[in-house]
């Protein structure tokens, strides 16, 4: 069972919650977790609920319950890294490959990847510092396991953040969750907006008569918005960067159908193209924009981290512009 101890911090302003305490300053577990997990609160030796009020300068130890265990194979897979430290990983995530394990889609996910890598790592180190372990000491693969804090969609390729242990989880996802990380998408999208720039504000609710699709709905659903902004129009095609404030199961998608031109190559929200019939999903994550858990002295800017546009983008705007460059 994970434990956390510390004095309560004489600065903590009146009233605050231990639960609070500790999902926002001490970032242990996200809000969610707190519950999830079973918390459980012991201030200055005596056993209290995690709603109790803090006043500042009590001694608090904290303890829950491991993660569910859920059975997942390490496996070595290609990965694109962007950046790498001891509390989080970035990725290039390649388009096709599915996030995290599912009803059908138990390998060859990017958590299989990073728990094979995590282990490697582990391994190395070992392996450096002393002898190689006993068969009985080999590492726990679930407290390795990695964090995945958000999801994109197996076919849209680009940046994605994890988490190698659990504070460093719960400090991405607060931020997630207060919607301050800035996403940057580009898409291929069939015909041009009428306003070259704009958002969409519309709640996003899954489709009574297909369940695996979402629609746009003014009285139901859950609350999303995507700003854009056209870069380049060829006619009939143009090429958008779109920024979602909130981040709803195919959010990009739905709004850019609902706005009147879908995405190259969506199966689910588009059609085929007569142009281009065998276009993939033209959708990529292009930035992401967060503060990381352990920042530089004096940091205070959130750091950024980009892809280029892949192949895929460059072969049909290579079309489109009849081989002259962007």
């Amino acid at each position: 069972m994970p434990s956390f101890s510390c004095t309560v911090q004489e600065t903590v302003p009146a009233g605050l919650r231990l639960d609070r305490y500790a999902a926002e300053y001490l970032k242990i577990l996200s809000r969610s977790q707190v519950k999830a997990r079973g918390l459980h609160a012991v201030i200055n030796g005596k056993a209290v609920k995690v709603s109790r009020l803090l006043k500042g300068g009590e001694r608090l130890e904290l303890s829950w319950d491991e993660a569910e265990a859920v059975f997942l194979e390490p496996e070595n897979l290609p990965l694109e890294v962007l950046y790498e430290d001891e509390r989080v990983i970035v990725i290039n995530k390649a388009q096709g490959m599915v996030v995290h394990p599912g009803a059908g889609n138990r390998r060859g996910t990017l958590a299989n990847a990073l728990l094979y890598r995590r282990l490697e790592q582990h391994k190395q180190h070992a392996a450096d510092c002393a002898p190689p372990l006993a068969a009985d000491a080999a590492p726990n693969t679930a407290s390795l396991r990695p964090g995945i804090v958000h999801r994109l969609d197996k076919d849209t390729s680009g940046v994605i953040i994890a988490a190698w242990d659990e504070r460093a989880l719960a400090f991405l996802a607060d931020q997630f969750k207060a919607r301050s990380v800035r996403k940057t998408y580009a898409a291929l999208v069939r015909g041009c907006p009428r306003e070259l720039s704009g958002s969409i504000d519309k709640k996003i609710v899954r489709s009574r008569s297909n369940r695996k699709i979402f629609t746009v709905s003014d009285t139901e659903g859950r609350a999303s918005f995507t700003s854009y902004k056209v870069i380049r129009a060829w006619g009939g095609y143009s090429l958008l960067l779109l920024r979602p404030k909130t981040g709803r199961t195919h959010q990009i998608r739905v709004h850019l159908k609902h706005l009147g031109h879908p995405v190259l190559g969506d199966p689910l929200y588009g059609h085929s193209d007569p142009r281009f019939k065998k276009a993939p999903l033209m959708l990529h994550a292009k930035s992401l924009s967060l503060m990381l858990p352990d920042r530089l002295p004096g940091q205070e800017n959130p750091v950024t981290f980009t892809s280029p546009l892949p192949d895929r983008f460059r072969a049909i705007i290579r079309a489109l512009n009849k081989g002259k460059p962007l």
